[in-house]
């Protein structure tokens, strides 16, 4: 048949095709957002569970006495306790450790 025409793709599946790239492509960039700020999460936790750790050996070191929830030498239970709580109250809990043992060496 000369001149017959093929038909033209139907842009319905065009667009089906190219959204259901921007879908796949946006979820592979959630993914990855989400695993940075996993590892940031991880890491800035760990670093608190560190500083607790170390402020614990200052408040033995130093004889101050301290006690209670945020005073132990369990790194692991300082660790989940960061993962369970906001930025600011590790960082508020870290910087009332260092007042108190601050206070304490100075007597």
């Amino acid at each position: 048949m000369a001149g017959s025409r093929q038909p033209e793709p139907r842009k319905e599946i065009t667009t089906v095709h190219s959204t259901r790239k921007a879908l796949i492509a946006a979820a592979a960039i959630a993914a990855q957002i989400g695993i940075v700020a996993t590892a940031h999460a991880q890491t800035t936790c760990q670093w608190y569970a560190a500083t607790a750790l170390k402020q614990q050996q200052d408040n033995e070191h130093l004889k101050c006495g301290f006690e209670g929830v945020a005073w132990h030498a369990d790194l692991g239970r300082h660790l989940e306790w960061c993962k369970g709580v906001a930025p600011d109250e590790w960082k508020a809990a870290a910087q009332e450790r260092d007042k108190q043992l601050a206070q304490c060496a100075k007597r």
